[in-house]
């Protein structure tokens, strides 16, 4: 046969070998891609509910929290012991009393260690963020040492509104015969607020309700892992995800109360004595609080005995710390940061978060979970000892 292109073989080898390459350009394998900071230790699994907050106590015991959502929840308050979540104080304590909401635990939302031997238990009484049962708010302590019941605070009707949805809260031992207890309305749907509560006579108030540092900002469109966070329903209708005032800290010295609406990314800040004043008038205490401007969106916060605050930063799979003076830093980023949640500084040095993939729920996805178990307890080294309560 004869060739009249004798060199057809050699282009057919060079196309062949032009393709191969170009086949593998698009096919990248090492790519760069972002890099992780801060060393995030997983302290704990959970395979079952979903964990929302968590409390190191000054003696190293670790209590989580699984409020009723829809998940099955056996018992919403727990104990990390052994290797396994058990209830806590014990479980006939973790099931609702229909003849008396004050007694069993309803849905909580949060527990906190006091620094003073004992842990206190947040009930929301609002189970899937319906209306909270009358009578079944409330704040409950738990002696660390016996294990036992020693006081029991029901919301008065004063502060509790039909959309209240009580979050987090702060103690202060160094005001007050017993103290006070600094909480926030985390409304879905009302005006967010920040509650005061006196321990020993369990009068509280209700202030900056309403007011734009514990609102949702109109402006917040929050996005993570790449998409806007709706509330989306299987028939296609949409509304925006809004959660007032949520995040809570208090300084090192107990003058300054840091808080931030769960639907913005800013802090705000307002003294503690003035909020505690009844006297003061809401249009005072509102001049009074600062607005220390954008910090990521947060769902916990936490301050150390250093004077640093810390917040989550669940659009970046962040972990942030602002320094005394003002400035803020990084200390964690990793794509296994989930939605970080409540914020607790142990005894040992670590900040304790939760990771729990909030934003994966059916809600926000057409009715389908996109949660993928295990949630995660995680922790990374501070070296910071936690802000002192007395």
């Amino acid at each position: 046969m004869h060739l009249k292109h004798p060199f057809s073989w050699s282009a057919l080898a060079l196309t062949i070998a032009i393709g191969s390459q170009a086949a593998q350009a698009a096919t990248p394998t090492n790519l760069p891609s972002e890099q992780n900071l801060g060393a995030i230790e997983q302290v704990f699994a959970f395979h079952d509910a979903m964990p929302t907050g968590v409390s190191v106590a000054e003696n190293g015991r670790i209590f989580v929290n699984f409020p009723r959502w829809g998940d099955a929840v056996p018992f919403t308050v727990g104990e990390l012991r052994d290797g396994k979540v058990v209830p806590y104080p014990d479980l006939a304590m973790n099931q609702a009393d229909p003849k008396d909401p004050a007694k069993g635990f309803i849905s909580v939302q949060s527990v906190v260690a006091d620094g003073r031997g004992r842990i206190w238990i947040l009930d929301t009484a609002a189970p899937g963020f319906s209306t909270p049962t009358p009578g079944g708010a409330k704040l409950v302590a738990v002696d660390l040492a016996t294990n036992q019941v020693v006081k029991t605070l029901v919301f008065p009707k004063n502060v509790m509104l039909p959309s209240t949805y009580v979050n987090d809260m702060r103690f202060d031992f160094r005001v007050g015969d017993e103290g006070v207890i600094y909480i926030t309305d985390s409304s879905l749907s009302g005006p967010g607020a920040i509650i005061v509560m006196d321990i020993a006579s369990g009068t509280a108030i209700r202030r900056l309700s309403g007011a734009v540092s514990t609102s949702v900002d109109p402006h917040f469109v929050p996005k993570v892992e790449g998409q806007v966070l709706k509330v989306r329903g299987a028939d296609g209708s949409t509304r925006p995800f809004s959660v007032a005032s949520d995040g809570i800290a208090l300084s090192a010295d107990g003058q300054t109360l840091y808080f931030c609406p769960l639907s913005s990314r800013h802090l705000y800040a307002v003294p503690t004595a003035l909020l505690r004043d009844p006297s003061v008038s809401e249009t005072r205490l509102d001049m009074a609080v600062q607005d220390l401007g954008e910090k990521g969106a947060s769902d916990g916060l936490e301050a150390d005995a250093a004077g640093a605050l810390y917040a989550g930063d669940y659009e970046h799979n962040s972990v942030r710390k602002r320094l005394a003076d003002g400035q803020w830093q990084t200390i964690v980023h990793d794509p296994r940061v989930l939605w970080p949640d409540t914020l607790s500084i142990g005894p040992d040095g670590y900040l304790y978060f939760m990771a729990n993939q909030l934003h994966r729920q059916g809600i926000f996805h057409a009715g389908k979970d996109l949660r993928q178990k295990p949630y995660s307890l995680l922790r990374v080294k501070i070296d910071a000892a936690p802000a002192p309560t007395r």
